[in-house]
């Protein structure tokens, strides 16, 4: 069966590989369509990833001379959608014949343990695409729950990919004004149609001095951008005392971080917040699987329409030139998603 394969930097293949062995416990899972996470993918596209170069320790939750992963990186991706196509003899969640969301990684097949995949059904009429939006969309609500918001706060939400446009979202949802800054034009629209009060052109200015002569400066910024300039930025736009959310995924050393400044004279907060948990103080309630049923709850009800964002479903076997336009063209792909009905 096809698996998507990063042989090294820049270079991706469709492999072949062999379907695993159904084992107690699991469900055999065809896959439909699989969607490509940009940043984090790119990391693994382009050689930047700290796994490449560091190694994870998780017991003293540091990076340490070595390495975790290494080339060729097969089947790296997590958002994923497919048919329960078999079942091991002790399963009965989720039945055979129906449409699961999940993480298998970019392969045409998957043997995935039953726990993992129970509450995890599409519902009756949904559209099965929507289900690879199912790990991005918890990415958003976990970096919408560590900014803390309330009714009537001024939040920025900086960078409106396909994350930041669901936070902008999650953001409105939960009674936040919200100021959505980007570079491109269509996403900035995108982002009035999901309820931004405001958008900001980043290629015109200094968002930090548009929100203070607006708004006296925002309560609250998500950074999404993944970008050290703006990670900069959004301190600069917080009010005293206010609270910054990093949710991308910054890469190298932090140049253009000047922490001596806006940091350090307005006693800025600056939170971090990543998919491996939930925000400290609401882990004794949340955790990454709620937030993803949540989210996926909030798109069957109608409340956001995720499909807006697909600009491009492409077959597997057109990886390669895929993630060469993701790479090359950024600002021409909003959500990638990879079909591999063809491919079976």
């Amino acid at each position: 069966m096809r698996v998507i394969t990063f042989q090294e930097p820049g270079l991706v293949s469709v492999s072949l590989e062999q379907p695993a062995e159904l084992v107690a416990g699991s469900v055999r899972v065809r896959t439909l369509f699989s969607g490509v996470s940009a940043g984090t993918e790119l990391t693994a596209y382009r050689g930047t990833n700290p796994y490449l170069n560091r190694k994870w320790d998780t017991e003293q939750r540091l990076f340490l001379d070595g390495n975790t992963h290494a080339y060729p990186l097969s089947g790296w991706g997590y958002q994923e959608v497919g048919e329960v196509v078999e079942a091991a003899p002790d399963v009965a969640d989720p039945p055979v014949g129906s449409l699961v969301w999940g993480i298998w990684g970019h392969r045409a097949e998957a043997v995935v343990p039953a726990a993992k995949l129970v509450g995890h059904v599409l519902p009756p009429g949904a559209d099965p695409i929507t289900g690879v939006f199912a790990r991005v969309g918890a990415i958003a609500l976990n970096a919408v729950h560590a900014a803390d918001i309330h009714l009537g706060d001024q939040v920025a939400v900086f960078g409106q990919g396909v994350i930041g446009l669901l936070a902008t979202r999650l953001a409105v949802l939960s009674g936040a004004r919200v100021v959505a800054a980007d570079a491109i034009p269509a996403r900035l629209e995108l982002a009035r149609k999901y309820g931004a009060a405001e958008t900001f052109d980043v290629r015109s200015g200094s968002v930090a001095e548009f929100t203070r002569k607006r708004i006296e400066g925002a309560d609250t910024v998500i950074e999404l951008s993944g970008s050290n300039l703006g990670l900069h930025e959004a301190i600069r736009t917080v009010r005293k005392g206010g609270r910054v959310v990093a949710a991308g995924f910054y890469q190298g050393d932090g140049i253009g971080l000047r922490l001596g400044e806006e940091f350090h004279h307005n006693q800025v907060q600056l939170v971090s917040s990543q998919i491996g948990g939930v925000a400290s103080w609401l882990a004794h309630r949340w955790d990454v699987e709620r937030l993803q049923r949540t989210f996926m709850e909030v798109v069957h009800r109608g409340d956001i329409d995720v499909t807006d964002l697909i600009s491009h479903v492409v077959p597997v076997d057109d990886a390669a030139a895929a993630f060469e336009l993701i790479d090359k063209h950024p600002s021409e792909v909003l959500q990638l998603v990879f079909t591999f009905e063809e491919s079976q």
